[in-house]
């Protein structure tokens, strides 16, 4: 939006030089792109002339040689213009003048005549696009004084970038409202007093909207026995000082009225419009129209067009069409000033890829209040100028206009956002200088009723905005958030995931993240039974890629993708853990979510040290067992005990693995991934797996840390080996012992496992060493042997086993 602070001053005396003017715009939210002084640089050098006489040239015959007055002195200037005359005021460009154009003006011999300057048109001066002939100035005027002066061109032009948020202020009444409320000034508007009443009876033309929810509205008006010609030099400079070319006094009044209150508005030839008639309705099939810039536009039926009772005239809120063009044989005027739909201009403006400064307010939104008052002043300013009859009733065809929202707006809501204390008062002082209608007051909260043309306050938030503005943010003081110096409690399984994900990296893994989405063919991959419950999976109703197309039931298969891409890239050597929810579907809409701990090994054992001392034995089953005991010992949870089971694990090696228990619950299992998995992920090498169930552990006790002094008499460590079946396990063994509960066993721990000719087929001699102390004195040898003895019968007992005799 443009605007020079000349025209602005017609609405709000601000005070402000131009420079201030554009910083206060910018931190109102307005951001000024430009500032630019306008003809300040031909002050000095342009001059009012007066043509003494004009003879023509003696060896040109398109030449004329004129004296001319340039205040006390008299000049000879070569001139080609065919309107120079006797007695003519015109402007004189003086040696030294730099034109817009570049062109310096020197003191030249044209023909054998000596030329002291230049007389120009107005394109020579930049204030039109019109060089048929010199400037020719109206009225009485000295001359030698600044034309800058005489026209009043000395200006300033600024330009706002706006958001689209903001089309109340594409105009200059809007940018003047913005002004008046940092300023605390109220504003003049242009159109004062009741507005007619636009009954539709006893006029010479009709309008018929057909399509209301386009155009819920649609106000014309019709002017008789104008007289189309050149607009007065005050509109002309106006729309020249922001860039319009003028073109006519009636459609040139049209632009003037756009930029001054934001409503655009179009002048039709009436006897150009067959039927007398206005229909608003959507294109027809294969319609076309040319338009004002002599192009003929496919339509489709989406495009909202203005019509008279045979074609389309006007594209809706665009372009008008040519055939119905105000030209200089034009009599009678009807004007029109409407709403569009913005959803439905910016549909047409795209499809024929075309956007005009009309378009661009309708696409944002114009006032549905303001038809009227843009619709009176045009017609009045088009009577004073173009002369003609206004017919005294109109037409206002007035649809479905959502009114704006009254919405209530906090006080206290108002402080705590700007940090800073505002009276309810002063609230309403800042919001009614924009025109904001502020209905009712408790001191508490204010009742607040936008103005039509602020499209964009919908909530409370959009008030507290506007206060904020005009309140100004640079004056909004500095205050630093008061926070309570308090953490809320980490919970336990965001505690337990941070603790064994530090553990396994003590250990020497590395953390791997994978997504929760994977393809359904990491089943079959697995080796899955189609019948397996592991099948059962949560399915995405719209998924990312085909490969993501289910919620993951384990983390085994990502792990194993990433042990593949490892290995492609030469890293042989893997040690990956990945901590994740798992998703089983249930009957309940939502899947039930499970934290689990998967871990894997592959290639060699002690890969954190050079091959040079650590050799390069490959990690086996127990070497992974010694990372679980190490997790397992580092969360003080001692009631885990290492188990066989008869459960079979499709992608574990020969479908074994072994158990991790608590309370005969498994928590987890361990093992080799089986061969056929490993080749349907395209892995050569063995790799061990590991899959604990976080959530379970989460729910086992942990042992509580106490302290222990150090012990002052010495231990004494007793050996038993015992014969058991295979299907004991040493861990059982180890656990009875433990269970016992006498306070003179501090530990025990398998030393050896025999197989052999003097063990019985089918079992096992378990040799384990028993650590006793006491906290109260020296053991003797016979307060040991009672002790063992009984947990020698204990464990031949319970398992059915014999003491080996050596």
């Amino acid at each position: 939006m443009k605007f020079t602070t000349e025209w602005l001053s017609q609405y709000i005396d601000s005070g402000l030089t131009a420079a201030a003017l554009s910083h206060r715009l910018t931190m109102a939210g307005l951001e000024v792109d430009s500032v630019c002084e306008l003809f300040r640089d031909l002050g000095d050098t342009v001059k009012v002339a007066k043509i003494l006489s004009a003879e023509k040239h003696p060896d040109a015959d398109k030449l004329t040689v004129c004296t001319i007055q340039v205040g006390a002195e008299n000049r000879r200037v070569v001139c080609g213009a065919p309107n120079a005359r006797a007695g003519m005021l015109t402007a004189i460009a003086l040696p030294g003048a730099v034109l817009q154009n570049g062109l310096i003006i020197k003191k030249s011999k044209i023909r054998g005549e000596i030329s002291e300057g230049m007389l120009c048109s107005e394109k020579d001066l930049g204030v039109s696009e019109d060089h048929s002939g010199i400037m020719e100035i109206p009225g009485d005027f000295e001359s030698g004084v600044s034309l800058v002066d005489v026209l009043g061109l000395a200006d300033t032009a600024i330009e706002v970038d706006l958001t689209p948020n903001r089309p109340d202020c594409a105009s200059v009444i809007g940018i003047a409202r913005e002004v008046g409320g940092f300023v605390n000034k109220k504003i003049n508007h242009p159109v004062q007093g009741p507005l007619p009443e636009l009954t539709g009876e006893n006029i010479p033309f009709s309008v018929d909207v057909l399509d209301q929810e386009a155009c819920p509205r649609y106000a014309a008006r019709m002017l008789k026995g104008v007289t189309i010609g050149p607009s007065p030099w005050w509109l002309k400079k106006r729309l020249l000082a922001v860039g319009q070319r003028p073109i006519n006094n009636i459609v040139d009044v049209t632009n003037f009225v756009m930029l001054e209150l934001g409503q655009p508005l179009h002048a039709f030839d009436f006897d150009m419009l067959h039927g007398g008639k206005i229909i608003v309705r959507n294109a027809k099939p294969d319609e076309k129209i040319i338009s004002l810039d002599g192009t003929e536009r496919q339509l489709d039926s989406e495009m909202l067009m203005i019509c008279d009772a045979e074609k389309p005239v006007a594209i809706a809120g665009v372009m008008g069409g040519k055939g119905s063009q105000v030209t200089d044989d034009t009599i009678n005027i009807l004007l029109e000033s409407a709403y569009f739909s913005p959803i439905s201009i910016r549909r047409t403006v795209r499809s024929l890829n075309m956007g005009t400064d009309s378009s661009y307010r309708f696409e944002r939104g114009v006032d549905p209040e303001g038809i009227p008052v843009a619709l009176e002043r045009a017609i009045r300013l088009m009577q004073e100028i173009a002369g003609g009859e206004i017919v005294v009733n109109g037409v206002d065809c007035c649809g479905a206009i959502p009114a704006q929202p009254k919405l209530s707006l906090r006080v206290q809501r108002v402080c705590d956002m700007l940090g800073m204390e505002i009276s309810a008062d002063v609230i309403s002082e800042l919001l009614q200088s924009i025109e904001f209608d502020v209905v009712k007051t408790n001191g508490k909260v204010l009742t607040i009723e936008p103005p039509s043309f602020r499209v964009d306050i919908e909530r409370e938030i959009d008030l507290i905005e506007e206060v904020a503005r005009l309140v100004g943010y640079n004056n909004i003081p500095i205050s630093l958030p008061v926070s309570p110096m308090s953490f809320p409690e980490t919970g336990t399984g965001r505690r337990l995931r941070k603790k064994v994900a530090d553990i396994m990296t003590a250990l020497g893994f590395y953390e791997a993240i994978n997504y929760s989405f994977v393809s359904e063919n990491h089943f079959d991959m697995l080796g899955l039974d189609k019948n397996d419950s592991g099948r059962d999976c949560v399915r995405l109703m719209n998924p990312l890629a085909e490969d993501q197309s289910v919620m993951r039931r384990s983390l085994v298969p990502g792990l194993l993708e990433n042990v593949k891409r490892n290995i492609n890239h030469q890293n042989v050597d893997v040690q990956l853990f990945e901590l994740g929810k798992v998703f089983i579907p249930t009957k309940d809409p939502q899947p039930l979510e499970e934290q689990r701990l998967t871990a894997m090994i592959s290639g060699r054992r002690n890969q954190g040290f050079p091959l040079l001392y650590a050799g390069t034995e490959k990690a086996d089953l127990y070497d992974l067992k010694g990372v679980i005991q190490s997790l397992l010992h580092a969360l003080r949870l001692d009631t885990v005990s290492f188990a066989a089971d008869e459960q079979k694990l499709p992608y574990a090696k020969d479908g074994n693995c072994l158990y991790l228990k608590a309370a005969k619950v498994i928590i987890g299992c361990f093992g080799y991934i089986a061969k056929d998995v490993l080749k349907e992920f395209g892995i050569k090498q063995d790799v061990l797996f590991m899959d604990l169930s976080l959530t379970r552990i989460s729910e086992l006790k942990a042992r509580s840390k106490a302290f222990e002094p150090l012990p002052r008499f010495p231990a004494v460590k007793w050996d038993i080996a015992v014969v058991v079946p295979e299907a004991v396990g040493g861990g059982e063994l180890l656990q009875t012992i433990s269970d016992f509960d006498n306070p003179l066993v501090e530990k025990a721990e398998i030393f050896d496992i025999f197989r052999g000719k003097s063990v019985e087929h089918g079992y096992k001699s378990v040799a384990v060493s028993i650590t006793y102390r006491s906290r109260e004195q020296t053991l003797e040898d016979d307060m040991v042997a009672a002790v063992h003895k009984n947990i020698t019968n204990l464990l031949v007992s319970r398992f059915q086993g014999k003491l080996r005799e050596v």
